[in-house]
């Protein structure tokens, strides 16, 4: 007996999470004596709770294939929204309106925060008999999902996009230093990275060699401002020019935080950033060269550029999608599909599963013995670890009329069979 399907996506978007959802879609059309009518929550969780629930086996099949380069989340949406335990009324929604849509599979994609929504849901089916088979499918260009050991996740899907983005982004970037240098001799490049270095220190994949004046300072690097003006005037002795990259999470005291509702700091939302503060402080104290110093903050473009996107990680978000698919149709509730890495000199990813409660709000930091010994860089090891997630390849994005076509799904939506509802954080 078939049972329909809802898939569903969380938290900040990538350049290849719907992907994954297309993988989702594609191994469950693939079996449709198990898997019935496909529906995708609009805006996630919050689209569960509003019973909006778009009809994607309605949606023609040239817009799903076209999910493969769309960025972001605009194709079914995505939401910040959290599933408390004092929140009893929104689970039983949850609950009411799977039941109205005789859905069996729920597939859920996010980071952390996202497997712990997916792995309440299937707990809560479990206790009230509901014949429902939740599964997560990985997603955070943070990298923090798992454990410090990389045996349940080696990467996630969307980090390998925002990794080749900040090692062409440093690439073009050190164009503009070289050339601006006598005005400009420092320029300091903010990168996402609320907690974890991983996507900072991608950009020394654009300098294996070291051969450019680069420092790199994770949220993790533990110096402070002072040393880095110290660090960053000797490279300005050495080579009259420096390029500083820093993670957003990086402490340079107070910059006004705001949050989001998962108690996340917001801080493209904030009064200012640890880029400016630190560009303040450079000229403040003075540079060891003429000119000043000034800044960049890359905005939300690091992790929904489909151009930059890695062919690595476009293949193992879709790969991932469709194992989960596969995982549900086999082994059942409360897991998530994982990336591993298999042994050997030659990158090869593989596909296994862990139980959502293992790794929901799981959080994992960059390996300490990756961070250089003079906290500015990071190590040959991180390098070997990183470069085969960027790919060699540009990504094929697909044109209409010389510009991005990307996925435009009809607003079909399946009949509402519930009484209104408002979810409880929004009253």
């Amino acid at each position: 007996m078939t049972k329909n399907v809802l898939v569903a996506q969380s938290g900040g978007p990538s350049a290849v999470i719907n992907n994954s959802i297309r993988g989702v879609i594609d191994a469950c059309r693939d079996h449709p004596s198990v898997f019935g009518r496909i529906y995708g929550a609009w805006h996630g969780i919050e689209g569960v709770l509003t019973e909006e629930l778009l009809d994607i086996s309605a949606q023609d099949a040239r817009e799903i294939r076209l999910l493969e380069h769309t960025p972001a989340a605009g194709a079914i949406g995505t939401c910040r929204y959290k599933l408390k335990e004092k929140q009893t009324e929104d689970f039983q929604r949850v609950v009411d309106v799977l039941k109205a849509h005789d859905i069996g599979y729920f597939f859920y994609a996010g980071g952390n925060d996202s497997m712990d929504t997916a792995n309440k849901i299937a707990k809560i089916a479990a206790r009230q008999g509901l014949d429902l088979v939740a599964t997560g499918v990985p997603k955070t260009i943070d990298n923090d999902v798992g454990d410090s050991e990389f045996k349940l996740v080696d990467h996630t899907p969307g980090y390998g996009s925002t990794a080749r983005y900040w090692a062409c982004n440093l690439l073009s970037a050190n164009e503009e230093n070289a050339g601006s240098c006598p005005a400009d001799p420092a320029l300091v490049l903010q990168a996402m990275g609320r907690k974890i270095g991983f996507i900072p220190a991608a950009a020394r994949l654009a300098d294996p060699q070291r051969k450019l004046p680069i420092q790199i300072y994770l949220t993790e690097s533990g110096v402070t401002l002072e040393q880095i003006a110290e660090n960053v005037n000797a490279e300005l002795k050495r080579s009259k020019r420096c390029i500083v990259v820093v993670s957003e999470g990086f402490d340079v005291g107070d910059i006004g935080a705001q949050r989001d509702s998962f108690g996340h700091t917001s801080f493209g939302a904030s009064e200012r950033t640890a880029q400016s503060m630190i560009v303040s402080y450079l000229n403040k104290v003075g540079l060891k060269a003429t000119g000043k110093a000034r800044g960049q903050s890359p905005g939300t473009d690091q992790r929904h550029s489909s151009v930059l996107a890695s062919t690595v990680d476009l293949r193992e978000a879709y790969e991932s999608g469709r194992y989960a698919a596969e995982i549900a149709r086999t082994a059942g509730n409360g897991y998530m599909a994982t990336i591993l890495r298999a042994p050997g000199a030659v990158y090869q990813s593989v596909y296994d599963k862990v139980p959502l409660d293992v790794v929901a709000n799981s959080e994992r930091f960059f390996p300490q013995q990756w961070i250089a010994a003079n906290r500015y860089d990071v190590t040959d090891e991180f390098v070997r670890y990183a470069l085969p997630l960027i790919g060699t390849e540009m990504a094929p994005v697909p044109l209409e009329n010389g510009l991005p076509r990307y996925t435009r799904f009809q607003p079909v939506f399946a009949s509402q069979k519930c009484a209104r509802y408002v979810p409880q954080a929004c009253r």
